[in-house]
């Protein structure tokens, strides 16, 4: 792994009894409650309930992976559910959220799996569980028009970008270049860049090829010219594959577990209503995009992304094969740590309470 593992007081002298001393406190009794009332209206507002004064601290990313997190910021839904302030802490990919979270400064993280995996094995088990699901499918490898790239060898000699070393895309890249015998720094530069940035390099032509998650592979086909070359539904299993988790903190799941519980409920009301109504899913994203990003995205690449990815509160069965692929990367501890310890790594109970409550189908 390439990173870090740290990640003046008011007076009167005025005559008990008088009026004049009546009259100001009665003013400054005014003054309190009006302060008060100010104080109770932002922190409503701002999603803080009076009754619990609790904060959750939320990392997600600009991707449409993470639209339960997208949409929450838009309708309060978690905030309604949990009765606290979330606190929504944007990152452009995992690893970084996943040393925030270490160093305790995130509780719950929409992570992809690998960073999740990572954390969970240089903890030795310790520091987070995945609960949840969130988002299946949803990446590709995008080639620029021009570049001449139509077969595997045509990739030599060209500059390749993912969103940050050792996410999720990072490690699928990486893994399938070495699997058609391309060697990374001989063969092909890859380069760990913000999706921003990566957009705007394929525009200016200063980029060839990237292998990014959605809305951004369908941002570079139609904004950046671009093409799909791999789709990577097509090397897994049935096509299926994590993109997106919903993992806690261990010690705030132990210390916490009912808010956790509240939480996950909203995340499962999210996902079911994302299924239901995509046109209305597709809107309320696009406007908390125009919110973080300046500008609302097309039509186009709203239709295109979200048709790529499958929302879905049960995690692919994908965890293992990510945990190997990144351990024949180098990007896991090279002590101490078992592969095998991933199958550990999920904690769906309180997932299959809520389930189960609602007499739906549980999670195996």
């Amino acid at each position: 792994m390439h990173h870090k593992a740290n990640y003046p007081q008011e007076t009167s002298e005025l005559p008990q009894g008088s009026y004049c001393c009546k009259k100001h406190r009665t003013g400054k009794m005014h003054k309190l409650l009006l302060i008060i009332l100010i104080m109770t209206t932002t922190l409503t507002g701002a999603g803080l309930s009076s009754a619990t004064g609790q904060e959750i601290r939320v990392a997600h990313f600009l991707n449409f992976t993470h639209a339960q997190a997208l949409i929450g910021r838009t309708n309060g839904a978690f905030e309604k559910s949990t009765k606290s302030k979330i606190s929504w802490k944007l990152f452009n990919a995992g690893p970084t959220a996943m040393e925030a979270l270490i160093a305790g400064e995130i509780d719950i993280a929409y992570v992809g799996p690998n960073p999740a995996i990572n954390a969970y094995l240089r903890s030795k088990g310790k520091v987070l569980k995945v609960i949840a699901g969130a988002a299946n499918g949803g990446a590709s490898l995008v080639v620029r028009r021009g570049t001449g790239i139509k077969s595997v060898r045509d990739f030599k000699g060209k500059r390749i970008a993912s969103p940050e070393i050792g996410n999720t895309q990072d490690v699928a890249l990486r893994t399938w270049l070495n699997s058609q015998g391309l060697r990374v720094g001989r063969d092909v530069k890859v380069s760990s860049l913000k999706n921003p940035d990566i957009l705007q390099l394929f525009i200016q032509k200063e980029l060839d090829s990237a292998w990014v998650p959605e809305p951004w592979a369908s941002r570079l086909i139609l904004e950046g010219g671009g093409e799909v070359f791999l789709d990577e539904s097509s090397i897994w299993p049935r096509g299926e594959f994590a993109t997106a988790l919903l993992v806690v903190r261990t010690d705030f799941l132990q210390k916490k577990p009912q808010l956790v519980k509240d939480f996950l409920s909203a995340h499962i009301d999210t996902t079911i209503q994302i299924n239901r109504n995509k046109s209305a899913a597709k809107r309320i994203i696009n406007k908390q995009l125009a919110l973080l990003m300046g500008a609302p995205l097309s039509t186009a690449v709203l239709d295109r992304a979200f048709a790529k990815i499958d929302f879905n509160f049960a995690p692919a069965s994908s965890l293992s094969a990510s945990a190997k692929a990144a351990e024949a990367l180098g990007y896991l501890p090279r002590s101490g740590v078992r592969i095998a310890d991933v199958d550990n790594i999920t904690d769906l109970t309180i997932l299959n309470q809520i389930l189960t409550s609602r007499k739906l189908p549980a999670v195996p």
